[in-house]
């Protein structure tokens, strides 16, 4: 019998073959979800800290916007620079102090969702709901001689977002917010220990604007009542502080 020589190998056939030996096997699966679970995070900790963030509202306060364990977002970027909280927004904003019991204080005990809740993941507690009704400078009081608020001289129209039957206030107060500073109450007024409860306090009643996290922009559960949020047409009307007393 007689030997084949094997054909010797082009220089092309070389270049593929020292191709494929040199070609990268595709990462396993368990690498791969690693890494995903890991941008993940990356992403949800710039949005939460730059961008939205998740609420949810604990207690009765805001009615008949929102209702206890309501999930809402807020979102930081109207207040990047120098935006600042305006009159009708609802605001997220960390407890002056003394505002919040030790109990609304304490967030989430299981501990997964206390880790959801430092990354943006899950609601975050510790923190208060209420609607801005005057910002510094302003001269907010109750009642004028129909019962209606005033800011700067200006009564304010609040059937559209109080729950229905109820007073602006039970309670009387007269009041020029610093500089700096907000007025705020909850929209269901009479189950509400807001800026009116605490002027006996350090803070005088008065929320320091840094405080705010952000503006609340939507209710995003229960499905159902899913909306957007928007600033009631009456603070439009709200002449400025200077021009008020011009």
């Amino acid at each position: 019998m007689t030997d084949v020589d094997e054909a010797a190998p082009t220089p092309a056939g070389r270049r593929r073959g020292r191709k494929q030996a040199g070609a990268k096997k595709p990462m396993p699966l368990w690498q791969e979800t690693i890494l995903l679970l890991a941008l993940a995070l990356v992403l949800a900790i710039v949005i939460k800290s730059l961008f939205v963030q998740a609420f949810y509202i604990p207690s009765p306060s805001m009615e008949p916007q929102f209702v206890e364990n309501d999930r809402i977002l807020v979102q930081k970027v109207s207040y990047w620079g120098s935006g600042t909280p305006q009159r009708g927004d609802i605001v997220v904003f960390e407890d002056p102090g003394g505002w919040l019991d030790p109990a609304d204080s304490a967030g989430p005990t299981n501990p997964v969702a206390k880790v959801l809740e430092r990354v943006g993941l899950y609601p975050a507690g510790g923190h208060l709901v209420k609607r801005v009704m005057a910002v510094g400078g302003d001269h907010i009081v109750c009642c004028d001689s129909r019962g209606r608020i005033t800011v700067n001289d200006r009564a304010l129209d609040e059937t559209g977002y109080l729950p229905k039957g109820m007073d602006p206030s039970d309670m009387t107060f007269d009041k020029t917010v610093p500089a700096g500073d907000l007025w705020v109450m909850g929209d269901n007024r009479s189950f509400s220990a807001d800026s009116r409860y605490h002027t006996g306090g350090a803070g005088g009643g008065f929320v320091d604007q840094d405080l705010v996290v952000g503006r609340v922009f939507a209710l995003i559960w229960p499905w159902g009542r899913a909306e957007l949020i928007h600033r009631p047409a009456t603070f439009a009307d709200v002449p400025d502080a200077k021009s008020a007393t011009d």
